[in-house]
This record gives structure tokens, C-alpha cells and sequence, in this order.
């Protein structure tokens, strides 16, 4: 029931709330026609109305702005997300048609007032079928990121790709770096505060999703969730999490498919283990909290306490502190033993019926020092093998000298290839691999094999192949989808044929004799390369991550 009608300052008489009633309703239905004829523009939820927009130049109705959790300020600072508050301002009626501010990142951006969410599809009535819903989880490292729409938005391709596609998509904002992220033993034993907030935060949309997609044409149970890079790790969590786990805002969330492109999964540590308390104990230092007394509630109840400014400083640097040796950006989830009560590499079961994961093949070079692509070096690294000993020492430092020589002999040599790469014979190409492996491809993998119903696993290979390369083809409008079809519908098409169905080959675009998405069952992969479209068998890689698997709890992955 909307709220319009129950909120009051005063008494009031019957007459004046009829009045008031009729004029509110004669002011949504003229705003609703002058937008588009009987589209649901006006969504009435439990805890307030909601105004949306029309775009005739996109053909799409949406949401730019709803909260789905109540502000984390105050006591709530590193806490599981609040439900959202009612909406007593304006009748009860929230506007919808205005942008929202991303969570706390890098030296001056963001507010805390930051959990909402935007949404949009096609033009929806009552009397139309309910859509498939994607939700899509933002990438950032962890550290930094928003999920507020401008037009056209985000994915907007992967909906445009056929006239017959029909998706709802929604954004979540999610609190990522110190905000989202800070575990140590002060949090882990804190009744008013939750390691892996911002996963929370993600868990709380899909939650949302589960209880008023429908007001908005969505259907509740037929849902995905999506993301790129730590958005992708961030699906990666949402599968292998607890859904038992009792959050404050409801039941476990519910969802059927997972799509991971180019899943960031950073190593994962223990919530009070030395590497989270070294992180706690440092931005502790650093904002002037570490030397608080008892008395006064200790380093915690400071940390809730301080300027948010003084957080984020320290939480950039920190951000930055492990750069190309024993981490990646310092940030990342946490196993709490909780909400991630278990490590990627021993998960056999993943909440996701289907699962799709993507990688591509030169992405681990853009987390790998430089030098080691040069002769003269450059940052402590050079292109030598006595370099990348170094390197793989530092990044992988929980592996014994007999793990890093299987390493650099069996599974990565100093002359080698990959399913798409014929051969390589620089170190930092294979110092990428074994990047992009532990951290990316091999992720992409165990999640799509893990899922109950079926997965697949594709590799992007268009030049240059970098991390975020493949998002040129669905992530925003360009010339590309129009001169290059064949790529955009098998490609982009593959996914929303995924969303809507569980399958990417479902409602394939391409033709007949296009080489399709091959399950993971068939031991192929599905390859995007500049021609087209193969099928390659799965080999190396799947040795590879298998070993890796095998290796998870020293990395730990």
C-alpha cells in the first residue's frame, strides 16, 4: 500500500484527505499520459511511491533513483545494510528522476548516504508478462565504483540487441574500500558491525529484487546477476555465500543465474586473520583511531566516529599498498566463516542453476609490474627470469619452493601457449598467464562448473585483449554494433539470451552454421575473435585451474 495515504503531520478531516488523495492521483495519471499511455511510471511499494521516467529516444521507462537500505551513517558505518526507510516527505511520493551519489572512493568522491539503486527496461503495462531481471554488480578493484544511470545506460546494447529481448535491468550502489570492506578482530566482534559490508550491501539489492521486481515488471523468479571484474568477483561471492545467512532486511536471496565477466577474485583471507588485522590496524593508524582508550569505546567506535574524509584518505593509500607483489588493491572479501563461511577453490555447490564465465586473454597484464616487459626494467623488474622468480615469489608467497618450481616448469614454462595463445617466450606474458588465472580465468571457471543445471566459459581474444576489452561490445552504444553485427549478436546476444532463458544459445541471433556457446560438459570453451566465433577445446587452461585449485588454500583462492 502506498504510503501518500497514511503519512500526516496533524488531524486531518475526511474531506481534506479525499481532496488531497484526488489531486495526488490526478497528478500521477496526467504525469503518467504525457509520458506514455498506460506504462507503469508510478510504482507503490510498502515504504513509499516511487515516480519513474520515460525516454522516447531509448524506448525505455526508469528509475534512477530508489533507496533499498536505510543510510549507513553513524552506528551503521561498517555494518550489514538497515531496511530502507519510509517516505514521509512529499506525501510519500519520492522522485525517481534524479541521479544518486556513489558510496565513499578515492580523496573526495562520494557520500555515505549511498544505498540506491536504478533500474530500467522496456515500456511495461499491467497486463503484459513479468521480464527476466538482471542485476548488475559494478567493478572497481573493491575500491571504487557507482551504479547510477545516465541514458542511454549501462548494458543498454545487451537489451537493443533484437527487438524481441525483454529485460529488466537494476543498479545497485554498493560500499566498496574501508566502508565495505574492513574486517579485522574489532569487527568480527562487534554486535554492530559486519565484515564483507559491501557484499551485503549487493545481497540486501537482490533482496529487494525478490520482494518488488514485480511493481516494476520484473519477475521474481527468473533472476540474474552480473557484473565485470570485482562486480564479476562480487557474483562470484553471491554464489558461493551462505543464503542461510541472517541478514536484517529479510530471507535469503533467491536467484537462478550467474554471469562473471572477468571475475577479480583477489586472495581471500581470513576475516581476523594477520593480513585483515594488518589492514584494520593501519587504517586505525592512520585516522588517528589507533590510540583511542577503552574507555572511550576504543578504535572502533572512533572509526565510526571520524571524519569520513579522514577514512577515505587512508583508505586510498592503503588501496595502493600491495600493488604487484602480495595483493592486488588490498580490498577484497574476506572469509568470515559467516556470510563466506568457505574459499572459492574448496566450493563444489554454487547458489547459481546456470552459470556463465567470461575472461580475457591478456588481462592479467594489466595487474603485473611493467618492468618485467622490459630489458632495462623498470619499478625493481626487468624482463629476466631472475625477475619473474621475484615476482611470482611475491605475489604467491603461501607457496612452497616446490609449488613455484611446478610452477615455472610444468604449468607455465619459460616457452609455452594456451588454448588461443599459439606460443609465448616473455616472461611478462607469462607472468599475465599466471595472473589471469588465479585471479580471473580460473575464478570464471570454477563458477561456471560448479553450477547445478549448466555452465559455460568463453574467452574474449580481440586485440588487445586487456581486462575490460570484451565491455566495448555491451557495456554502452557505439559505432561497432552497427558495423560489425555479426560480432554484436553473437556475442552480446549470447548474454541476453542467458538472462532471459538459462541458456546463451536459446534464442541465438547468429546463424545456423555460426559456431555457438559450447557447454562446459563438451570439455570446449567458447572463443570471440576477430573473424568470429570458434569452439576450443578446454585443456590447459582446466589443468591449470585444477592445479590451482588444488594449491587454493596456500594462495588462498
Amino acid at each position: 500500500m502506498s504510503q501518500c495515504a497514511s503519512v500526516t503531520t496533524r488531524p486531518r478531516s475526511s474531506l481534506f484527505n479525499l481532496l488531497l488523495a484526488l489531486a495526488l492521483s490526478t497528478l500521477l495519471s496526467t504525469s503518467q499520459a504525457q509520458q506514455g499511455d498506460d506504462k507503469v511510471l508510478v510504482a507503490s511499494l510498502d515504504y513509499g511511491t516511487f515516480q519513474g521516467a520515460y525516454s522516447k529516444q531509448y524506448n525505455i521507462s526508469y528509475w534512477q533513483k530508489i533507496p533499498f537500505a536505510a543510510p549507513p551513517t553513524g552506528e551503521n558505518r561498517f555494518r550489514a545494510p538497515q531496511p530502507p526507510l519510509p517516505i514521509t516527505s512529499n506525501h510519500g511520493v519520492y522522485d525517481s528522476s534524479q541521479s544518486f551519489d556513489m558510496c565513499p572512493q578515492r580523496t573526495v568522491n562520494g557520500s555515505e548516504d549511498c544505498l540506491y539503486l536504478g533500474l530500467y527496461s522496456r515500456p511495461w503495462t499491467k497486463s503484459q508478462p513479468l521480464r527476466p531481471v538482471i542485476i548488475n554488480f559494478y567493478g572497481g578493484g573493491f575500491i571504487r565504483g557507482g551504479a547510477s544511470i545516465t541514458l542511454p545506460p549501462s548494458a543498454y546494447p545487451v537489451l537493443n540487441v533484437s527487438s524481441t529481448t525483454d529485460l529488466l535491468f537494476i543498479y545497485p550502489n554498493y560500499r566498496t574500500n574501508a566502508f565495505g570492506f574492513l574486517a579485522g578482530r574489532e569487527i568480527v566482534a562487534d554486535a554492530h558491525s559486519d565484515t564483507n559490508a559491501g557484499l551485503l550491501d549487493q545481497r540486501a539489492a537482490i533482496q529487494w529484487a525478490n520482494k518488488y521486481a514485480a511493481f516494476f515488471g520484473g519477475d521474481p523468479h527468473n533472476i540474474s546477476i552480473w557484473g565485470q571484474s570485482a562486480g564479476a568477483g562480487s557474483v562470484v561471492a553471491q554464489v558461493i555465500a551462505d543464503q542461510g545467512f541472517e541478514g536484517a532486511v529479510g530471507p535469503g536471496p533467491v536467484f537462478q543465474k550467474a554471469l562473471a565477466s572477468s571475475p577479480y577474485w583477489p586472495k581471500a583471507y581470513d576475516a581476523a586473520g594477520p593480513e585483515a588485522q594488518w589492514i584494520y590496524d593501519t587504517l586505525a593508524n592512520r585516522t588517528g583511531c589507533a590510540a583511542t582508550s577503552s574507555s572511550s569505546g576504543g578504535s572502533l567506535a572512533c572509526l565510526k566516529k571520524v571524519d569520513v574524509q579522514k577514512i577515505r584518505d587512508a583508505s586510498e593509500i592503503l588501496a595502493a599498498s600491495h600493488t604487484y607483489t602480495t595483493s592486488s588493491y588490498t580490498w577484497a572479501p574476506v572469509i568470515d566463516g559467516k556470510f563466506l563461511p568457505t574459499r572459492l577453490a574448496a566450493t563444489t555447490r554454487v547458489n547459481a542453476e546456470f552459470g556463465f564465465g567470461m575472461y580475457n586473454t591478456h588481462e592479467g597484464e594489466n595487474f603485473i609490474p611493467e618492468g618485467l616487459n622490459r630489458a632495462a626494467g623498470a619499478g625493481g623488474f626487468n624482463a629476466s627470469e631472475a625477475s619473474f622468480d621475484g615476482w611470482l615469489a611475491g605475489f604467491l608467497p603461501g607457496l612452497s619452493a616446490a609449488d613455484r618450481d611446478a610452477v615455472k616448469t610444468r604449468y607455465y614454462p619459460s616457452k609455452g601457449s594456451t588454448e588461443t595463445v599459439t606460443s609465448y617466450t616473455s616472461n611478462y606474458v607469462r607472468a599475465g598467464l599466471v595472473y589471469r588465472d588465479v585471479v580471473l580465468a580460473c575464478p570464471a571457471y570454477f563458477m561456471a562448473s560448479a553450477s547445478s543445471k549448466g555452465g559455460w566459459l568463453g574467452e574474449y581474444t580481440i586485440s588487445p585483449a586487456k581486462h575490460a576489452s570484451d565491455t566495448y561490445w555491451w557495456n554502452q552504444v557505439n559505432s561497432a554494433q552497427k558495423t560489425d553485427p555479426d560480432i554484436y549478436k553473437g556475442y552480446t546476444g549470447a548474454f541476453a539470451s542467458f538472462f532471459s532463458t538459462g541458456n546463451p544459445n536459446a534464442n541465438k541471433l547468429t546463424s545456423a552454421s555460426t559456431t555457438g556457446v559450447p557447454e562446459l560438459s563438451s570439455g570446449k570453451e567458447f572463443v570471440i575473435n576477430a573473424s568470429g566465433f570458434a569452439a576450443a577445446d578446454l585443456t590447459q587452461l582446466k589443468t591449470r585451474c585444477e592445479f590451482w585449485r588444488k594449491l587454493g588454500p596456500n594462495i588462498p583462492l
